[in-house]
């Protein structure tokens, strides 16, 4: 995959003009950040104000740490070289003006990725699919919101070829102006499912909210949308309304232009066999689950769309993957042998959890070891949440599983529901069932670890990979 090099990226010249801020020096930024604990040399720091943190007391700080300089608002005092100082009115909105003029420099194809689960490992795939045949800019991790996407965008050297960038809510109103900000050539939406539902009075209402994604689509557009989900031909009918002459639907249903043939799980990940428009495609992944397949044929479908060679893009898909939280996969050595461990823990909703389930289920664990399941709480499900955790009771008991771990304030209660040979533990919180976890594992057992962020359920993981030797393979168990 071929990233734009850090070179010149800001001149202080082009960053005053973008942000009609004040300049007194000479400098120039090979990157954006708004992280003072995370900027790389060269960056310009963007000291923004939040809720519980304010950037413009770290900017000292930033800029003995390599920033060549700080945007800053108009009454900050600090003690600092006035040359290395980009003022302007507001720092959330000078954000926001350099990331719309490093979308007017550019003649890159754009792709704005969103749904309910699947964003930031489509994202990937995508960025590997288009990055092997161009120079791209993508989203870093899940950088989607209001400051993330901004940031993301003014990251965009001028001479890309592509830009790749998540965009994520839990309200509706918040795609938009992203969508707006971002101009995507092709807009990309993994599925609907009822995540964040506590926030909308249906799923009807978060389809509307995924489909703001049309609202800055660049006239000719595309769009790339689930066939098999309920609400493609509500999502459909909002994409071409606003002017995408292309509606790519993915997935197994019969009238799908991007369908899927065959999965095929196997150990390091799964075969897939395709149709993308008139192409016949086969290729690997390196990621198990038929979902992360469906996707990686959403991905195909915009690169097609964005002018890529699906061919190529097919085949740097073998190389992706899953990040950590996401799927990643490590073991622990034992004294008598090894656990391997999946790791889900970024985040869960009722449809990813039965996904990661079915993932499991295929995976066969080590010699004389269990398939053991270690769940935490779904959170942002409002009125639905005690019905959708007990739910997931009826897929553990037709899952060929052996153990099952459980702590929250509605995932505890599932363990009533199940036969008693599958209880293996409960808890209030994750770290009081991590020692339960770890007091019963043995070699060979294959461990999942689900919950939403809140959930806390990386501290579950923490203490599994502190019970022995770690190897990091990433990919499948």
């Amino acid at each position: 995959m071929t990233v734009a090099p850090r070179t010149a990226l800001w001149t202080a010249k082009e960053a005053s003009e973008a942000t009609e801020g004040a300049i007194a020096g000479d400098w120039v930024a090979s990157g954006v950040s708004i992280d003072s604990r995370a900027l790389e040399p060269g960056d310009l720091f963007t000291a923004l104000k939040g809720p519980n943190h304010d950037g413009h007391d770290h900017v000292a700080a930033a800029l003995e740490s390599g920033a060549v300089a700080a945007m800053v608002e108009q009454r900050f005092d600090g003690q600092v070289p006035a040359g290395r100082l980009l003022k302007v009115q507001d720092t959330v909105e000078g954000l926001r003006d350099l990331a719309a003029a490093a979308r007017a420099r550019t003649d890159a194809k754009i792709c704005g990725v969103t749904g309910s689960v699947g964003k930031t490992g489509t994202k990937e795939m995508l960025a590997a699919a288009l990055g092997c045949q161009g120079k791209i800019t993508a989203t870093a991790g899940n950088l989607n919101n209001h400051f993330g996407l901004p940031l993301s965008l003014a990251r965009m050297p001028a001479d890309c070829d592509y830009g790749v960038f998540e965009m994520g809510m839990n309200h509706a109103g918040e795609i938009s102006p992203l969508s707006h900000l971002a101009r995507p050539h092709v807009a990309l939406i993994t599925t609907v499912a009822p995540v964040h539902i506590e926030y909308f009075e249906n799923e009807e209402g978060i389809a509307d909210a995924k489909a703001e994604i049309f609202d800055g689509l660049e006239e000719g557009g595309a769009a790339v949308l689930n066939r098999d989900n309920p609400h493609f031909d509500r999502l459909a009918e909002k994409a071409r309304a606003a002017g995408a002459k292309m509606i790519w639907g993915f997935g197994v249903h019969s009238f799908a232009n991007a369908r899927l043939l065959a999965y095929e799980p196997d150990a390091t990940g799964a075969r897939v066999e395709a149709t993308v428009g008139s192409r016949h495609l086969k290729y690997r992944i390196a990621m198990r689950g038929k979902h992360w397949a469906l996707n990686s044929i959403a991905v195909l479908a915009a690169a097609t769309s964005l002018g890529a060679d699906p061919e190529q893009a097919a085949a740097a898909l073998t190389d992706v993957l899953p990040t950590k939280g996401r799927g990643h996969v490590f073991t622990v050595q034992l004294e008598d042998g090894i656990v391997s461990v999946i790791d889900e823990t970024y985040n869960a909703s009722p449809v990813a959890m039965r996904a990661a389930f079915d993932v499991l289920a295929a995976t066969k664990p080590g010699r004389g070891g269990r398939r053991v399941v270690v769940l935490g709480d779904m959170l942002e499900l409002g009125s639905r949440a005690r019905d959708d955790h007990m739910g997931l009771a009826t897929d553990i008991k037709q899952h060929d599983f052996d153990l099952v771990f459980v702590c929250g304030q509605y995932m505890s209660d599932i363990l009533d529901d199940l036969p008693t040979d599958l209880h293996g533990g409960r808890a209030g919180t994750s770290a009081q069932l991590a020692d339960q976890v770890t007091n019963k594992l043995r070699s060979g057992d294959l461990v999942l670890v689900k919950g939403s962020a809140g959930a806390h359920m990386s501290k579950v993981v923490e203490a599994i990979r502190a019970m022995g030797g770690v190897s990091d393979s990433g990919g499948s168990a």
